[in-house]
């Protein structure tokens, strides 16, 4: 479906209504995993207690949907203060006067009831928002990225299993550790993504000299030959600002792991397993990932080197919307979608391969790169500052191809993400480059 004809009002419509229903089945799944008791706290001072993801997803689609797309009253205009991610940090929102979990359910189920009704009637054109369904399209995406942050917040909590899937596709070995990606320019972002989000825009050309990047995303295993060779003891690994904050975090390895009995442990959603060898690693901050990195003698990839890697197509010169191609992704692609609960092991999914013969570039875990996130030449925000401007800045590092907690519709080859360098409660791995020699 997301390779729709949008030009066709009916099947944008269709294909609207496919996305915004898909998004609030996962977001009843997770919260209907749990009670109430769970459902209003906050299992950790990072995360918002999932009663108020809940309502604010609510609150962002009356607000965009039904306030400035349908030019309706507010419903409950009281509300609005509580649920504005900017003017209260998700430490103190525990303590406001929230809706409980019968409200915030009610509330949800008539603001979606009323955007449906509002979808049948619209033009779908005419005006930036309307044209080819954009803010339908910014909503269904807002709430899948608000089930990965609850995703998340499930990972956190404390207490027995509530989640379940099943166990992602076996790897196909890949044919070389890493692939030569040759100099010359491409075209990263994009100008044609209806659903683009404005740091994903305008798409512009970028020339780039030659680079080799890991095949695969970089694995448990691997990470831990870097613990066992003393990486987390060892300065040399770790920027200066990367040491202070290993020292007074006391990080010793990815979060959620601890060592029993000689054998590395970790916990996922309720379940304590072995680590397996063979998955990307997991939930380490961009510090470690960096770390890593000049550990094995190699760097994390600029943002622009996994862009090209992932989107451009060397013969036809030209970029893709995925490293396959430009149709939408499938279970045969990638890992999306909490389809899993885990990263595939490394080497999967071959038929999701790019053009230079990389793999596993969209889904299974976010990958850090060395970029700081900034505006592409020419950005302009829209439709409002706070979605990507306000953020830019060496602060923030970027993060590129998405998760096995990733919706598609909110995962392509121009998606950024962004989080502070010390983040590793996210679904995080990373993949390293080096320069490519002379004669390469």
């Amino acid at each position: 479906m997301l390779n729709a004809d949008r030009t066709d009002p009916a099947v944008l419509r269709e294909l609207i209504a496919t996305e915004l229903l898909a998004a609030r089945e996962r977001t009843g799944q997770l919260t209907g995993a749990v009670d109430d008791a769970d459902l209003v706290a906050q299992h950790s001072p990072l995360m918002s207690p999932l009663v108020w993801d809940l309502a604010h997803i609510g609150n962002q689609e009356e607000l965009w949907l039904l306030r400035n797309v349908g030019g309706r009253d507010p419903m409950h205009p009281e509300i609005d203060p509580l649920y504005d991610a900017f003017e209260h940090p998700r430490a103190e929102r525990p303590r406001l006067p929230l809706l409980p979990p019968d409200e915030a359910r009610a509330y949800a189920h008539e603001v979606r009831g009323r955007v449906l009704d509002l979808l049948a009637a619209s033009p779908l054109e005419g005006a930036p928002l309307l044209d080819a369904g954009f803010a339908f399209g910014m909503i269904a995406q807002h709430e899948q990225q608000h089930d990965e942050t609850m995703l998340i917040t499930h990972q956190l909590r404390q207490g027995p299993a509530v989640l379940d899937a099943p166990p992602p596709p076996a790897a196909a070995a890949p044919p070389a550790s890493e692939v030569l990606v040759p100099a010359g320019p491409f075209t990263m972002g994009t100008d044609t993504e209806p659903w683009a989000l404005d740091n994903e825009r305008p798409a512009h050309r970028v020339d780039l000299p030659a680079y080799w990047l890991d095949t695969v995303p970089v694995s448990n295993g691997a990470y831990q030959e870097f613990i066992a060779d003393g990486g987390y003891r060892d300065p040399r690994w770790w920027t200066p600002a990367g040491w202070e904050h290993r020292t007074a975090a006391g990080l010793t390895a990815p979060l959620f792991w601890s060592r029993e009995g000689g054998q590395w442990l970790r916990r996922r959603f309720g379940h304590v397993e072995p680590v397996p060898p063979n998955e990307p690693v997991l939930h380490v901050s961009w510090y470690e990932a960096d770390a890593y990195a000049r550990w094995a003698g190699r760097r994390l990839p600029t943002e622009a080197e996994w862009e090209k890697a992932a989107r451009h197509d060397p013969v036809a010169d030209r970029s893709r919307r995925f490293p396959w191609g430009d149709g939408p992704p499938g279970p045969e692609h990638a890992n999306l979608g909490q389809r899993h609960l885990r990263p595939a092991p490394v080497g999967a999914y071959p038929q999701g391969e790019s053009p230079y013969g990389a793999r596993q570039l969209i889904g299974d875990v976010w990958e850090w790169t060395s970029s700081d996130f900034t505006g592409y030449p020419g950005f302009r925000a829209w439709p409002y500052r706070e979605y990507s401007e306000v953020f830019f800045g060496p602060e923030y590092k970027v993060l590129r191809g998405g998760s096995f907690a990733v919706a598609p519709v909110a995962c392509r080859g121009t998606f950024r993400n962004w989080d502070y360098p010390i983040r590793r409660q996210i679904f995080s791995g990373f993949r390293t480059a080096r320069d490519a020699e002379v004669g390469d």
